[in-house]
């Protein structure tokens, strides 16, 4: 009984460590890696933590590193409200996926998860940002006064097609370097089984 004990804390200490590391990688790599659209920031830097997260960590853990980079991010002015249904959806397909093909021996099809990560980020969290958190916070964030505007000029379906292409350049982008970060990674040993 107390080896299972044990065995579950040191799986705890290993995904608390893991989310405070992914969660520094990802508000490190912020200034550097992402690109403004439509009033929004393309950040494939989360992209790739999320690939990362998911696969490690599982789908509720990666979704809290996505909440805590986003946190940071935006209390640092590096970031947007839209990090939050960017970032969060993604991280949570990715583990999803992960928990059915981690049963595949195929090294490539095992961490195919990883490119999953644009379903969640870009119908979901853009979808969400367009029609449910840029209309609540139009009232007092610039980035979502552009959006909306975005959407009176376009009309609503090609604003959302528009928002989608320039999110899924950036979880494409974000989601291929995970992809092969992880094949890396298990190629010089550093995954391990339980992953």
């Amino acid at each position: 009984m107390s080896s299972v004990k044990a065995e579950h804390k040191a799986g705890l200490s290993r995904k608390v460590a893991l989310t405070a590391t992914f969660s520094a990688l990802g508000v490190v790599l912020a200034p550097f890696f992402w690109f403004p659209f439509l009033g929004t920031k393309a950040y494939p830097g989360q992209h790739l933590i999320n690939s990362l997260a998911g696969v490690t960590l599982g789908p509720w853990w990666a979704a809290l590193v996505a909440v805590i980079i986003g946190l940071v991010r935006n209390a640092l002015g590096l970031g947007t409200i839209f990090a939050f249904p960017g970032g969060v959806p993604g991280a949570i397909v990715v583990g999803l996926a992960y928990r059915l093909t981690s049963r595949t021996r195929t090294r490539r099809l095992k961490y195919v998860a990883a490119l999953f990560e644009p379903i969640g980020t870009v119908l979901v969290g853009g979808t969400v940002s367009l029609f449910l958190v840029a209309p609540w916070a139009a009232g007092y964030l610039k980035p979502a006064q552009d959006l909306l505007m975005r959407i009176q000029e376009l009309g609503a379906f090609t604003a959302l097609l528009t928002l989608w292409s320039g999110w899924a350049i950036s979880s494409f982008m974000g989601s291929i370097i995970g992809f092969v970060t992880l094949l890396a990674l298990e190629r010089f040993g550093v995954l391990s089984e339980r992953s």
